[in-house]
């Protein structure tokens, strides 16, 4: 089976690692290819994990605002390279995607990764996007709270899957000390314990509220320091806000990092605090290390984090309740070890590759059997 992948990716994050992990871990009677949109030339970072995987991707020469031309482009690669199904992850792929694969007579499922309503402009084209997924053929969401919202976008019931993002066997690694080396000399004076986070860094991942807690924390736990590895739109603010709070030796932004699955195991306590999330890898990848999670109790993170068991839930916006919740992990050494396994356990039952390859499989049958259904009748007829 031919199975196509359509993106936009400006980096490889967190759908990028999704949607890679299933066609690496798909059988080999899969053929995936991967299309994305050359964002300025910073899909490369996409395309260069694509090939080192030894799989086809290809940057494509049209963007919007030119649909008409862009949905030309794909459809004419989804002949040539004769595909049963086209995957699209995004609005701009959803919209695209749609107009090609139905230019070309091929399958299409959209992939609800979440919605972020990070700025107006975004705003806009997610309402396009909620409106547009109702023509899909089918719309896979990667958690039933992100399944819950595509429905009330007006998606009829019998087109949604619920197919939860998923980490690989790499994901599961035990504490490395040279990681943990690396990670402490970042710091002028090696601290005790390490409190990360890692994300795009936009309003809604709320991480302002991550600097304002470890400034709580710097008064009762001087032996704690904070790390928030990505690169985003409010870098410079955050870098401003940890320099107000005095935070400057003991809060790093180090940046984007593609082996965050090796460092987690280095981390103490890992910390989201976003006021909307689909299902985050991020958070999953912590969990695999065996490292418990403090997280806002937004989209499908509960799903991941039980509170109380693998790590604690605090509402959005609250950096004291944040604070709180991360001092009693780093007061207690025992539990923090405890929630840590107990994630690593759920994980590893609930959130493999492998469960989520029987889904799509399921699904990419099902709907090229439908699509190769007419063709059949008009044959016979």
């Amino acid at each position: 089976m031919q199975v196509v992948h359509l993106m936009a990716s400006p980096f490889f994050g967190g759908p990028e690692k999704q949607m890679l992990g299933l066609a690496v871990h798909l059988p080999a009677r899969y053929r995936n290819v991967f299309l994305t949109f050359a964002e300025k030339g910073h899909c490369q970072a996409l395309l260069d994990q694509v090939h080192a995987h030894g799989l086809e991707g290809i940057a494509l020469e049209y963007n919007t605002p030119k649909v008409r031309r862009a949905a030309a482009e794909v459809a004419r690669h989804l002949r040539r390279l004769e595909a049963d199904v086209l995957v699209c992850s995004g609005y701009k792929p959803d919209v695209v995607g749609w107009l090609a694969a139905r230019q070309a007579g091929v399958p299409v499922v959209a992939v609800a990764h979440g919605w972020t309503g990070a700025t107006f402009k975004v705003r806009l084209y997610e309402k396009l996007d909620r409106f547009l997924l109702r023509w899909m053929d089918a719309v896979v969401c990667v958690s039933a709270a992100q399944a819950d919202k595509v429905r009330a976008a007006g998606v009829a019931a019998h087109k949604i899957r619920t197919i939860a993002n998923a980490v690989g066997a790499d994901a599961f690694t035990e504490p490395d000390p040279e990681a943990r080396h690396y990670l402490e000399r970042m710091f002028s004076a090696p601290p005790r314990r390490i409190v990360a986070g890692a994300g795009r860094l936009s309003p809604e991942k709320g991480f302002v509220h991550f600097v304002e807690a470890a400034a709580r924390l710097k008064q009762t736990h001087p032996e704690a320091a904070f790390v928030l590895f990505g690169e985003g739109p409010l870098r410079q603010e955050l870098t401003d806000k940890i320099a107000a709070l005095g935070l400057q030796d003991r809060f790093l932004l180090p940046g984007f990092r593609t082996d965050l699955a090796r460092l987690w195991s280095a981390v103490d306590v890992a910390v989201l605090p976003s006021y909307t999330e689909g299902l985050p890898v991020m958070v999953l990848e912590a969990c695999a290390a065996g490292v418990p999670v403090v997280a806002t109790a937004v989209g499908g993170t509960p799903e991941v984090v039980h509170d109380g068991v693998n790590g604690f839930l605090t509402s959005p916006g609250d950096a004291p309740a944040l604070a709180e919740r991360i001092a009693q992990l780093l007061d207690d050494e025992t539990r923090r070890r405890a929630m840590g396994e107990q994630g690593r356990q759920r994980v590893k039952q609930e959130f493999s590759f492998a469960r989520q390859c029987e889904q799509y499989e399921a699904l990419f049958a099902a709907l090229v059997r439908k699509a190769r259904r007419p063709r059949a009748s008009a044959l016979v007829g």
